[in-house]
């Protein structure tokens, strides 16, 4: 989450008089993230977040973003539910954005990941590709590999100052990945995006998976080589095969993989890591100034990428 739009307390007045959600009551932008402006809405019936939508999410997608969450919230998966006006609609437009509000999911996402936090996501990965199972509309991966190319070529300008070398370490690992890239694997709805601040727990148990704005028909494998880079490895980079076979473990015991899916596991998580270096890249070289947002480091997943491009195979990753 990010805040890119300034919205006017006169304006969030004005759309907000188009729902039944009572008076506001509280109104903040929040600054985590890096793709939307997301707002926190306390009114008189409740919490809600308020999403003006930027950058890289385009309008068309918009209205498959929210049915899918409808679906999966009606199917049990703790995902955002969009709040429809008193016209029936989610979609909206405020500040020169299309904007929805959504449900506000309580609980904390993990500062520090721990090994008992690993079990819980796999489990809820698995059961997100399930239920996501049974929404019929798909939509194609924006940010997959095809994209890669594209992300590293408009990055190239000022690469190499972010770090000496990076543009042409990056097009070697690129052409490798892109080469043995898998196609016949299962797959389906998936999150892509699924990190420790986008899941949320209470109590020990998760209550919240959200932020469903990168989410696609794509391979389920590479789904879990997501959460692999984002959830299972040590601040010194290190990866924590531990925290890795509860994960997959977890997962397995809902939607077991296939051998296919286990062989193309150091390959999908190349690709993975290579997908969060490339766009945070880009972000670190183009984020506005001004803009209330928190840039992420793209060299932190150049020493994951370095780390799956080394793995033999899925024994890495504690199978």
């Amino acid at each position: 989450m990010a805040v890119y739009t300034e919205v006017s307390d006169e304006a969030v007045a004005e759309f907000v008089s188009e729902y039944d959600l009572g008076g506001i009551v509280a109104f903040r932008g929040i600054a985590e993230g890096v793709e939307n402006s997301n707002y926190s809405l306390k009114t008189t019936h409740g919490d809600y977040i308020l999403t003006l939508y930027e950058r890289r999410v385009a309008p068309e997608d918009l209205p498959w973003f929210l049915g899918l969450m409808e679906h999966l919230a009606e199917h049990a998966i703790p995902a955002p539910r969009p709040v429809p006006g008193r016209d029936g609609e989610s979609l909206r437009r405020l500040a020169g954005r299309y904007a929805a509000i959504t449900t506000f999911l309580p609980g904390v996402w993990p500062r520090r990941v721990r090994q008992l936090h690993c079990a819980p996501l796999g489990e809820a990965l698995a059961r997100l590709h399930l239920a996501g199972a049974g929404y019929a509309p798909e939509r194609a991966n924006a940010l997959g590999p095809e994209a890669w190319p594209r992300l590293l070529s408009a990055s190239t300008p000022g690469g190499d100052a972010v770090r000496v070398g990076l543009i042409g370490e990056l097009e070697k690992a690129l052409g490798r990945i892109l080469a043995g890239w898998p196609g016949r694997l299962p797959r389906g709805h998936i999150h892509a995006d699924l990190f420790p601040d986008n899941v949320f727990f209470l109590e020990g148990k998760i209550s919240g998976l959200i932020d469903f704005y990168f989410a696609a028909t794509d391979l389920y494998a590479y789904d879990v080589a997501v959460c692999l880079n984002a959830w299972c490895f040590e601040p010194d980079f290190s990866c924590n095969v531990t925290k890795a076979r509860a994960l997959l473990g977890a997962y397995e015991a809902v939607r077991p993989l296939s051998a296919a899916e286990r062989a193309a596991l150091p390959v999908l998580c190349q690709g993975a890591a290579m997908r969060f270096l490339l766009t945070r890249l880009y972000d670190w070289l183009n984020t506005p100034d001004g803009a209330l947002v928190t840039r992420k480091d793209p060299i932190e997943y150049l020493r994951r990428l370095n780390f799956h491009l080394e793995a033999r195979d899925e024994h890495a990753y504690g199978i």
